[in-house]
Order: C-alpha cells, then structure tokens, then sequence
C-alpha cells in the first residue's frame, strides 16, 4: 500500500491498544471518500473477521460509487455483520446500481 498515512491508521486498528485501535479508525473515517481505493484494497486482503467488519464500515461511509462491487459482493456473506454493512452502504449509495444489487441480494434470499 502506497499512501503511508493509510498504513499507519491500518497498523494503529490492528493494535492491542483500544485508543490506538481508535484512533486509526477515526482517521479513516474522516478520510474515507479520499482513501477508499486503500481501504477497498485493505478489505479485500484482510483475514482477521473484525477489522474486515470496521474496513467494510469505513467503506460505506466513503460513500463512493467505486465501492459498489465490494459492498454488493458481500450481500451473500455468512458474517451478519458483514452483511449489514454491505446493505447499509449499498442503501447510502441511492443509485439505480445499488438498488438493483440490492434486489438481486432480496431475490437471491440473502436480504430479508
């Protein structure tokens, strides 16, 4: 990952720390419309379920166009959390794409 702003509030999320976990997050949250390609990236390489569940977080609050594939990809997830997020952000997206992704995910009987 390039930006070594985003990379630090990354490492600061993975802490033991809970202020530094804080911290880290209300970084990117008040900068997520403009790292959002990084936390996208970070997201879909990251294995640890509760820092993707904050990634996914920080995502739908970038509200970005961009993010509608990760978001619409995580509609079928097994993690309730993931799923929330996912329909939230499609949800704040309020574009026909997003809505459609959100129909397909209620057809599919992934949204109830």
């Amino acid at each position: 990952m390039a930006n070594q702003r985003v990379e630090r509030a990354l490492q600061s999320m993975r802490s033991p720390d809970p202020a530094l976990r804080a911290q880290g997050f209300d970084f990117l949250r008040e900068h997520a419309d403009a790292y959002v390609d990084e936390i996208v990236e970070a997201f879909r390489e990251e294995r640890d379920d509760e820092l993707r569940c904050l990634l996914l977080e920080l995502i739908t609050e970038a509200r970005s166009p961009g993010a509608l594939t990760v978001l619409a990809d995580q509609l079928d997830s097994d993690d309730e959390s993931l799923r929330f997020w996912a329909i939230r952000g499609l949800e704040m997206l309020d574009s026909a794409e997003a809505r459609q992704a959100l129909h397909r995910g209620r057809v599919n009987g992934w949204i109830a």
